[in-house]
Formats: C-alpha cells, structure tokens, sequence
C-alpha cells in the first residue's frame, strides 16, 4: 500500500504542468516576502526579548531567573535563552548607532514597533555578539562619512548596506587569526596592504568630496571622469577608491588597486 502511494505520488509530480515565467516570478515574490518576514522578525523578537529582561519579567510570574521563565513559558534550553539576549543586545547596540546618527529613524514610542529591519539573521547577530561595540563604532564612522559627504540624509539602503557591511567586517575580523605571521616576509606584505588600504582610503574620501555616496556608480564616474583625465589616473581606480570610502571592504579594491 505505501509503494503504491509513493508511485501515486510521483506520478502526480510528474504530471505537474510546468511553470510559465509568470508563474515563476510571483513563486519568487511569495519566497522572498516569506524570507522578508523571517528577518523582520528577528527585530521584533531582539526588541521584545531586550524589553522583557530589562523589565525582570519572570519575578511577577514566580520565577527565579531568565532561563527558568523561558524553560516553563517558552519551553526552550538555558543555552537558546541567552542566545536570545545575545541576538537581543547585538542588534540594540547596533540599532543604537544608527538611530544616533539619525534620530528621526525610530519615531514610535513601542520598542518593538520601532525595530529597525536590518535584515540580520540570527547567525549573524550571534557572530558579532562579543563585539557589538566595534560593529556600532564602524557604522557610526561610516555613516558620519557617507553624511558629511551626502547633501541630504542617508538613503535607507545605503544604511542597511553599511551595517550589513559592518557586521561582515567585523565577522570576518573575529574569525582571522590575531597572531602575527611567523614569516616576516609575510608580516612585511600585511603591513604593506595595510598601509596601502589606508592610502586608498584617504584617496576614496577626497572622491566623495567631488561625487557624494548618494550618487550611483554611473553618476560618480561621470563626475569623476573629468578629474581622472585632468590628474592621469585611471577611472577605474578611483571609483574603486570611492566605494571603498564608503563600504570599507578591501574586495572593493580587487582587481583593481588591491
């Protein structure tokens, strides 16, 4: 009997009538609502999780400590409940830099309401729990340049893009070894790249001076292009520089600089 349902089964899979293009895409556009909706939810949850152990909401209830309450409500392990107010902690040191620099992003006096969706997983948050501060101090350096260069506020892309690089950033920062190289002419060459990214960076700030972050890339080298006749430097180069100022990540300068 189960063999037959299986074959049933297979059949009917088999006789499915192939998707249109149109069916397609609004199959990927209920995917990635779903997928959108995970990530919000993660917001929503760190804002919750952060309200309620700042509130010591297991006392009124009978409890003794974070993990009893969330064992008995929840049913859930000590381990995944202080996972939550890792996950929790993270995303509010990072919600905390960006709202600094620009207040008017959260307005709704409820907490969870006014969760910023950065589109973090709870992965990534984990990753970065240990090191929300250095994640917060490089989205505040980058927003204040990415402001200062801009003629009006940050476009919410480019502040989801910065935090998201940021958290990257400091990911992979985490899982690089700390130790120097034994070889010192490896060391010798890390020190060169080092020093020739902060060069760069200099360079991808006097870019943004002339082509501001909110330009796209196809602006910026319109802009740009004049310059780079003028100095004789390669066009390539300095919008690579650009995007470094701005992202902070070296695979901006791949190919090109790097």
């Amino acid at each position: 009997m189960g063999e037959q349902d299986e074959d049933q089964g297979m059949v009917a899979r088999r006789a499915r009538p192939p998707l249109t293009a149109a069916q397609a895409r609004a199959m990927t556009a209920g995917l990635r609502e779903a997928m959108d909706d995970v990530r919000r939810s993660v917001a929503v949850l760190a804002a919750r999780v952060r309200d309620a152990h700042a509130a010591r909401v297991w006392l009124p209830l009978g409890f003794a400590s974070w993990q009893a309450y969330c064992a008995a409500e929840f049913g859930i392990s000590r381990a995944q409940a202080y996972r939550l107010l890792d996950i929790a902690r993270a995303l509010g040191t990072i919600n905390a830099a960006v709202t600094t620099a620009d207040p008017s992003r959260t307005r709704d006096t409820d907490t969870a309401a006014a969760a910023i969706d950065f589109g973090l997983s709870q992965r990534a948050l984990l990753a970065v729990a240990g090191r929300a501060d250095d994640v917060a101090a490089l989205i505040t350096r980058r927003l204040a340049a990415l402001t200062a260069s801009s003629a009006r506020g940050p476009e919410p892309e480019a502040v989801r893009a910065i935090v998201h690089q940021a958290v990257h950033d400091v990911r992979i920062a985490t899982a690089a070894p700390t130790e120097p190289p034994a070889n010192p002419a490896v060391a010798d060459g890390r020190r060169a790249v080092d020093q020739l990214a902060a060069n760069v960076l200099a360079v991808g700030e006097l870019m943004l001076e002339v082509a501001p972050g909110y330009l796209s890339e196809d602006q910026a080298a319109t802009r740009l292009a004049l310059l780079c006749e003028e100095i004789g430097e390669p066009l390539d180069r300095r919008l690579a520089a650009r995007r470094f100022a701005l992202t902070g990540d070296r695979r901006a300068l791949r190919g090109t600089l790097l």
